[in-house]
């Protein structure tokens, strides 16, 4: 196989604002070009970008609806009212609902959580899961987190039962919203910088406006409470639900790592993280991509295998030998996962190949029985990623009735081509890069064309290999460890301040590259210029062949440890011959 595997990309620069930061701030000129490039040109703000401060959050209260939240729960609290926080079973939901019962609990509240279950209630606060929280928790105050906007027939449902409906949730919402007592989403109404909150961002916002009004009124429950003894709950959410690390989100989650690391290394706080870590076997600090790839996929295994409530347990015990069984439960858990997942995406891709044709195939859709409905979106992911084209996997059910989840390239919409297939659908939504949907098993063949029409309308012509950005280009010799401090200044990385990608051009390899792993999927290599070196390592790479001569080489610049030696190390993104 062949490089380069990715459209290169380098986007225009302001010079002014580069020549600006360099000399202001002293940073590195490849520094200031990743900050110029994420928006950020001048000292001011390069300041608040690299050294975010808990104290730059907005009053809560400038959140609509919080002001009536705030009022409802303390009533509810001051009169010893059942309260239950209603959730949901991804990781920002476990999250959210763990942060908030553990922060009523601390004001004393009488309060039990409720989660519905993927399979059995679909997604958020729909009618039959809430009766069955009636039933069970018998609550006078239901307080949703992540969910509960658009809840409009099921809250309705519980005020005319006499339960009182608070609502926290990030999610997008349509006319008309449920009328509950409140709604507190800062996609209503709220400053920028709270816009891009995830579900646990806004429940730890109720938080704050139930401390702070607190505060003001001397009441002695908040004398000894600290909430930044919970952000590590909100660093966790925010990272797996793939919001943008912007705004608030980045101050909450840089102060949440550095709690939840805190913890890590000390012996305070609850168990869960300890027991989870070990369990996965990061040996150094958390950082977002531990969250997103190692922590993130074994809370959510216990919600797409079956029910959620086993990784809620784990996230409240305070119980040493409960959080070590729950953590194992979940490794067990994720295993199953990643055994199912592998079986959909084998049979999925035979599927594909059987008909795959580059000039022809714009969009893809697979479907069969028996496959699981928790695990379609992350093959969907897995499936775009391998062919570059827009996916739409369907489970279809013993009555005949296909659940699907679609995952889109970077320059369509998919939930366009989903409305120019409304007809086929019994139901779909989401946004641009993601969507879900219900459909029976006798349109799906139709459904297959029209998808593939309508992509192909989009798409045909397009260069669909996956777009790689690149923030600056340096010499080997720049690669010091003056640049990797600066830029781990830059952390945390997420969706909206990616990790950044740094290219060198015309170096050589010296000797021969290897290939390493035990089915020698990885590539490992020397390179040099200028008499300089650098070891490189490109995980996946292994099949492809390294070009001979001068390379132009895209990587992360990562830290290596190893038999007590650190150095640092490029980790291999692309390459192609020296233009």
């Amino acid at each position: 196989m062949d490089y380069p595997r990715k459209q290169w990309r380098e986007l225009p620069i302001d010079e002014d604002a580069v020549a600006g930061l360099t000399g202001k701030c002293e940073f590195p000129r490849a520094v200031a070009e990743m900050l110029v490039r994420r928006g950020i040109k001048d000292s001011t703000a390069a300041e608040r970008f690299l050294h975010p401060r808990l104290s730059s959050l907005s009053d809560p209260f400038d959140l609509s609806g919080m002001r009536e939240a705030v009022d409802c729960v303390w009533q509810a609290i001051d009169a010893s009212k059942r309260i239950t926080v209603f959730g949901d079973y991804d990781v920002d939901g476990i999250t959210s609902t763990a942060l908030l019962v553990r922060v009523l609990k601390r004001l004393g509240a009488n309060v039990m959580p409720f989660l519905p279950e993927r399979a059995r209630d679909g997604y958020g606060m729909a009618i039959t899961p809430l009766e069955r929280c009636l039933e069970t928790c018998r609550p006078d105050l239901i307080v949703t987190v992540d969910c509960g906007t658009n809840s409009v027939e099921a809250v309705a449902y519980a005020m005319q039962s006499g339960v009182d409906v608070v609502v926290t949730d990030h999610h997008e919402p349509q006319e008309p919203v449920a009328g509950a007592v409140a709604i507190v989403n800062p996609k209503l109404s709220g400053v920028n910088d709270m816009k891009s909150l995830a579900g646990v961002g806004v429940a730890f916002r109720l938080c704050h406006g139930l401390v702070k009004d607190a505060l003001a009124k001397q009441r002695p429950e908040v004398s000894d409470l600290d909430l930044r003894e919970w952000l590590d709950y909100v660093a966790v959410g925010t990272v797996a639900d793939i919001v943008p690390l912007d705004g608030e989100n980045r101050i909450l989650v840089r102060h949440g790592l550095s709690q939840l690391n805190g913890k890590l290394s000390g012996n305070s706080g609850s168990p869960c993280w300890k027991a989870l870590v070990d369990r996965a076997g990061i040996k150094c600090n958390v950082e977002t991509y531990h969250i997103g790839f190692v922590i993130a996929p074994r809370l959510n295994a216990a919600g797409r295998m079956g029910s959620a409530d086993s990784a809620l347990e784990l996230l409240l015990t305070e119980d040493v030998s409960e959080a070590v069984s729950g953590a194992d439960y979940l490794e067990r858990t994720n295993r199953e996962r990643r055994s199912v997942e592998a079986s959909i995406r084998n049979e999925a891709e035979k599927q594909i190949d059987a008909y795959f044709d580059e000039k022809k195939t714009f969009g893809i859709v697979v479907w069969d029985r028996g496959w699981h409905v928790g695990i379609n979106g992350i093959v969907a992911s897995r499936l775009t990623a391998r062919y570059g084209r827009p996916v739409v996997v369907v489970a279809i059910d013993s009555e005949g009735v296909g659940t699907g989840s679609s995952r889109s390239v970077a320059n369509m919409d998919v939930l366009q081509v989903l409305n120019g297939c409304s007809e086929l659908l019994s139901s779909y939504g989401g946004h641009k890069m993601a969507a879900g949907l219900e459909i029976k098993e006798s349109n799906l063949e139709d459904f297959r064309c029209k998808f593939n029409d309508l992509c192909a309308e989009r798409l045909k012509g397009a260069d669909l290999r996956a777009v790689q950005n690149v923030d600056a280009w340096l010499t080997l010799t720049e690669l010091d460890d003056l640049l990797y401090g600066e830029m781990r200044k830059m952390e945390p990385y997420g969706l909206g301040n990616p990790e950044p990608v740094l290219g060198v051009r015309g170096v050589t390899v010296v000797g021969m590259p290897k290939t390493v792993g035990k089915s020698g999927e990885h590539l490992k290599m020397t390179v040099a210029a200028g008499g300089t070196q650098i070891d490189a390592v490109g995980f996946g790479l292994g099949e492809y062949e390294v070009p001979a001569g001068a390379l132009d080489i895209l990587f992360k610049l990562k830290e290596n440890t190893f038999m007590g030696r650190r150095a640092l190390q490029m980790h291999i993104l692309d390459m192609r011959e020296s233009l």
